[in-house]
């Protein structure tokens, strides 16, 4: 059976954005495993009813079915041990840190950046499940969180401890990328394919790892497809 990878796409097939499904397509590239992509929308809960989960990325490799990222993560470290993403031990207990800090530091202040921009790249049919579901979990309407000056005041601050990393390794795992650089770069490849915001000044060294990571795997992040490519804003 070949292995197949269902990805949020938002108004078009090709546009692809979730934060944790570039996380999944850079670790199968770190590993040199291909798959085939399966695009899917938030509104369509019954395709995923084999895997007993409502969200995206969701890998069926031959017989298994794997859900959330992370552990997507680790059961590619598992099952294909060459190229270690997370490692074992302490080391998997330093990248569950990683995972900890890009989903509740640097998403917050990169959707407040974001949001509007977000809306209209989500396919038409999702918008109005969106806006449910965000709304009721933020506590206020999608309007009222966006505030690009305040997101972008939080993302600098939230940067400081990558800018402290970098100064002394290329990548956030070293000498070359791995499981800590793809759980945070995945947040980046969201903004930039959803939003035609900037997030880093040419001058911050977090800029110089960015485009490092875009350039990863024969351009995997450079060539994705943006919403500015299909003229939705």
């Amino acid at each position: 059976m070949a292995r197949l990878l269902y990805e949020l796409c938002g108004i078009e097939d090709a546009l692809r954005f979730s934060p944790f499904c570039w996380r999944i397509r850079y670790a199968l590239a770190h590993k040199g495993l291909e798959a085939e992509t399966r695009p899917w929308r938030f509104t369509e809960k019954e395709a995923l009813a084999f895997a007993r989960h409502d969200k995206v990325p969701v890998l069926v490799d031959g017989d298994e079915v794997v859900t959330d990222s992370y552990n997507i993560m680790r059961y590619l470290d598992h099952h294909y041990p060459e190229a270690p993403l997370l490692g074992e031990g302490m080391a998997e207990t330093r990248a569950r840190f990683f995972n900890h800090y890009a989903e509740r530091t640097l998403a917050p202040a990169i959707l407040r950046i974001i949001m509007k921009d977000l809306l209209c790249a989500i396919h038409p049919a999702d918008r109005a499940y969106f806006r449910r579901n965000r709304e009721k979990r933020l506590g206020c309407t999608l309007e009222a969180f966006h505030a690009p000056a305040q997101g972008l005041d939080q993302l600098n601050a939230a940067l400081e401890p990558l800018r402290g990393q970098l100064k002394t390794s290329p990548f956030l795992d070293g000498q070359a990328p791995a499981g800590a650089d793809y759980l945070l770069f995945g947040h980046f490849m969201w903004a930039r394919c959803a939003s035609n915001a900037d997030l880093l000044a040419e001058s911050d060294p977090v800029h110089d790892w960015h485009a490092r990571m875009l350039d990863l795997h024969g351009g995997l992040g450079r060539n994705a497809r943006r919403i500015r490519d299909v003229g939705a804003v």
